[in-house]
C-alpha cells in the first residue's frame, strides 16, 4: 500500500457505507500506516494534531465568511482536548470541529449535522496482513438539506479534494503513539 494518500473506494462492510444512499457528495482516501496497534480515532487524532497551517487558515476564512451568512463557527480542526485519549471519547463528545457519532477500534464516525448539511466522516482501519501495515481510509459523506447547503458545497467540494489528502498524508509510513 502507498504511504501517500490515494483516492479509494469506500471500505466494504464499513458503517459509513450505510450512509451513502442519497448523498450529495462523498469521497474516500486511503494511506498505509505502520501503527497497527492504534485505533481508527487514534489515527484521526494524530492527523488532526498535524493539520497544515494553510488548512487552519482556510478554516478561519470559512468561519469568518460563514458567519456573515449565518453559518456556525466550527473552530479549528486541530482544536483537540489536550491529553484526551481516543479511548476516552464518548458519543456526543467534540473532537476538533466534529462530534463523535460512533467509535469502535476499527472505525470512528464523526461529523456535524445542522439545518443546511449532514456531514459524516469515517476513519476506518484495517490491518493488511501482507504488508504488516494498517490501511487507513477516510471517507466523507455529505447530505445537503437546502439551498444554502448547496451553495456552501460549491467551493467546499474542490477544496475538500485538497484538504482531505493533505491532512491524511501525515499518517504515511512512520507514525507514533497518539
Amino acid at each position: 500500500m502507498n504511504h501517500h494518500p490515494v483516492e479509494s473506494a469506500v471500505p466494504p462492510g464499513s458503517r459509513i457505507a450505510e450512509r451513502l444512499a442519497g448523498a450529495s457528495f462523498h469521497d474516500s482516501w486511503s494511506i498505509a500506516s505502520d501503527a497497527t496497534a492504534l485505533s481508527a480515532l487514534d489515527h484521526f487524532l494524530l492527523a488532526a494534531r498535524k493539520t497544515p497551517r494553510w488548512i487552519e487558515a482556510c478554516m478561519r476564512a470559512r468561519n469568518l465568511a460563514g458567519g456573515l451568512v449565518g453559518l456556525k463557527d466550527l473552530g479549528s480542526l486541530s482544536a483537540l482536548t489536550p491529553g484526551k485519549t481516543a479511548a476516552s471519547y464518548r458519543l456526543g463528545d467534540r473532537v476538533g470541529i466534529f462530534t463523535v457519532f460512533e467509535n469502535t477500534f476499527d472505525e470512528a464516525l464523526i461529523g456535524d449535522d445542522d439545518k443546511h448539511l449532514s456531514v459524516v466522516l469515517s476513519i476506518h482501519r484495517q490491518n493488511d496482513i501482507s504488508s504488516r501495515e494498517a490501511i487507513i481510509t477516510v471517507t466523507t459523506v455529505v447530505h445537503v438539506k437546502n439551498t444554502l447547503g448547496r451553495l456552501y458545497m460549491l467551493p467546499v467540494k474542490p477544496m475538500h479534494r485538497l484538504i482531505a489528502p493533505a491532512v491524511l498524508s501525515s499518517l504515511g509510513g512512520q507514525t507514533h503513539a497518539a
